[in-house]
């Protein structure tokens, strides 16, 4: 199965390319010199995907994730760009099989990690702040938000505190357009991804029982 992956995330993703060409652009229509870079911020838009460099970030990471651990579902990943602010879709779920977007949506960030731009992140209980790096997704269960979906941080000292923190994935009524037209932003958690109402459902059966989740926070810190 990585084998498999691998070689479509080559095709699809590639983080060492020298042409356009190679990213599936017709090079009869992109300008003379056109950087590897740019070439695939240039596919990222057109396929609707997260900015070229957040994209790699992830898609490294992932290959890595996947060689140090078991992933039940490696055929699919979560990307959540940080670096964009509340009232954008910054959540993607890529079906790395059939190289498409499955949900491309809005997502909440944690009450003290800022207003509309999440700027500050925790790892700590009780911080109401979202923890960036990657996630590997757990368990289903029916809670006040009905269903919800365990996150597991991998990343020591940033957010394996997740489990304990509570932080899940959910639906949220605070996460949708009529909540951002009224209040300029959207509406934010206790530190979890929290998803439009009328999307969690097939977002988290999607992703849940061992896939890997991305959260990009634009400070290294």
């Amino acid at each position: 199965m990585l084998k498999t992956l691998g070689f479509v995330l080559v095709l699809l993703f590639p983080c060492s390319l020298t042409s356009p060409r190679a990213l599936g652009i017709d090079p009869d229509i992109v300008p003379q010199g056109l950087s590897a870079g740019s070439a695939i911020s240039c596919a990222a838009e057109s396929l609707q995907l997260p900015a070229g460099e957040i994209l790699q970030t992830a898609l490294s990471g992932y290959e890595k994730v996947a060689e140090a651990r078991k992933l039940n579902r490696p055929e699919v990943i979560t990307i959540i760009d940080f670096s964009l602010p509340s009232d954008k879709k910054r959540l993607w779920v890529i079906d790395l099989i059939h190289q498409k977007v499955m949900f491309n949506c809005l997502v909440a960030h944690g009450r003290n990690s800022g207003e509309s731009m999440a700027r500050y992140f925790s790892n700590n209980p009780g911080s109401y702040a979202s923890s960036p790096g990657f996630y590997i997704t757990g368990e289903t269960y029916s809670g006040k938000h009905g269903l919800s979906l365990v996150l597991d941080g991998i990343e020591k000292g940033i957010n394996d505190k997740a489990r304990e923190r509570a932080i899940v994935m959910h639906g949220a009524d605070y996460v949708s357009s009529d909540f951002i037209r009224k209040n300029g932003r959207l509406g934010r958690s206790l530190g979890c991804p929290a998803v439009p109402e009328d999307l969690k459902d097939g977002i988290i059966q999607a992703i849940k029982g061992g896939s890997c989740l991305f959260i990009y926070a634009p400070k290294a810190s």
